[in-house]
């Protein structure tokens, strides 16, 4: 839990009793390659800090593409924030692309301690900061950069993606085809 005392003071500095109230609702939780944390059309229950592994968030269409919406590296809160907030079943599913260690945290009782702590809730509002902004620098790339630069941005942030997780998986989180990809990267490496 010295991770997470860390991590939480770089969001938000946070008394000690109002940490431990927050550390008293974690539980480490470990999930294999391919298992689920969220499903889509299920209502779930907990929310989760990413320490190990990588998560992807993706929409499914009628005809079974999958659309991937995020990729989760580690110390990122991920899990169907959407459907927790609005208690609606989720529209995404998020499944673990590697295997993967999260701190699980029941939401319910969270926003509860929100409520109890303002210590807390101003740690919930600072979380809700940074996912906007990430969902912003999102909606920002996939509106300017071209996929190249799009490609570039996410071997920065995740050098070693290849060696992580399948080759289509990065095209759709890129929002581009695989073969797309294989020209993007045969460009890059041939310089």
């Amino acid at each position: 839990m010295k991770f997470l005392s860390e991590f939480i003071s770089s969001i938000e500095d946070i008394p000690k009793e109002s940490l431990d109230k927050f550390l008293s609702l974690v539980r480490l939780k470990k999930f294999k390659k391919g298992d689920s944390i969220a499903k889509v059309n299920q209502i779930p229950n907990d929310i989760y800090i990413l320490t190990e592994g990588i998560i992807r968030s993706f929409y499914t269409d009628e005809n079974g593409k999958e659309y991937i919406r995020h990729l989760f590296t580690p110390y990122r809160a991920t899990g169907a924030l959407a459907a927790l907030i609005l208690k609606k079943p989720s529209k995404l599913s998020y499944d673990c692309l590697s295997d993967c260690e999260v701190y699980a945290i029941n939401f319910k009782e969270f926003k509860a301690l929100t409520l109890d702590d303002k210590r807390i809730s101003n740690l919930y509002s600072s979380i809700l900061e940074i996912i906007f902004i990430t969902l912003e620098s999102k909606i920002y790339d996939l509106s300017v950069l071209d996929a190249t630069e799009r490609y570039l941005k996410l071997k920065k942030h995740i050098p070693n993606i290849e060696n992580l997780i399948p080759q289509y998986h990065i095209a759709s989180y890129l929002n581009i085809t695989p073969v797309q990809l294989s020209r993007i990267r045969k460009k890059i490496y041939s310089k």
